[in-house]
C-alpha cells in the first residue's frame, strides 16, 4: 500500500488497519452474487486529511461457486495484471477526533480497479472511540467506468452497477 508519508517524521497520530471489511454485491436478473474480505488495508492522517486503502482482490471470498469466483478472478477482474484495488485522496470536510458521535464526511480521491482509475468523491461516517476510528461507507461501482466487461452469455447474471459496503475499526499509531 502506497503510505503517504514515506521517510516523513510527523507529530501527527495516524490510523490504520490491516483488516477492514468489505462486501460486494452484484444484484442482475438472474443472480444475486456476493463476496467479501475481512483484509482491507488502510492508513488515514486525520490532521492532513489525507488517506489511502488497498484491498487484495483475491482476499474476496464468498462466491456462489468455486467455478464463479474463478472467473470473477480471471476473466472479469484479472487478478494476474491487477492484483489490487485502490483508494486513496483527501478528505473533504473537517474532522473532529474529539467528537465521539458518527461525523458525515466526504472522501474525494482516485479509485483504482481495474487497472482504470477514476475520480471519486464516496460519502463516508466517521467515528472516534477512544484510540480507534470507525469508517462505514455504501457506495456503487459501475463496471463500465472500470473497462470491465460482461459476456452477452451472462449479461442477465452479472449486475452493471456493483455495491460495495465497507466497514473499518482504524488504530491509533501514535508515534508515527
Amino acid at each position: 500500500m502506497p503510505c503517504l508519508l514515506a521517510g516523513q517524521e510527523t507529530d501527527t497520530d495516524l490510523y490504520s488497519t490491516e483488516n477492514g471489511y468489505v462486501k460486494f454485491v452484484s444484484d442482475a436478473p438472474l443472480e444475486l452474487i456476493s463476496a467479501e474480505s475481512q483484509f482491507l488495508r488502510g492508513l488515514v492522517d486525520p490532521d492532513k486529511k489525507t488517506f489511502a486503502f488497498k484491498l487484495d482482490v483475491k482476499s474476496l471470498k464468498g462466491f456462489n461457486s468455486p467455478l464463479q469466483q474463478e472467473h470473477f478472478y480471471e476473466n472479469y477482474m484479472e487478478t494476474d495484471k491487477f492484483p489490487s484495488a485502490t483508494f486513496s485522496g483527501k478528505i473533504i470536510e473537517a474532522l473532529d477526533p474529539g467528537i465521539s458521535d458518527w461525523q458525515t464526511i466526504r472522501a474525494k480521491g482516485t479509485i483504482d480497479i481495474h487497472g482504470v482509475t477514476q475520480e471519486r468523491i464516496i460519502k463516508c461516517q466517521i467515528r472516534f472511540k477512544g484510540n480507534e476510528m470507525e469508517v462505514k461507507s455504501d457506495f456503487t461501482v459501475l463496471l463500465a467506468d472500470h473497462n470491465i466487461t460482461i459476456p452477452k452469455l451472462v449479461f442477465q447474471k452479472i449486475a452493471e452497477e456493483i455495491k460495495v459496503e465497507i466497514n473499518a475499526t482504524l488504530v491509533q499509531q501514535e508515534g508515527t
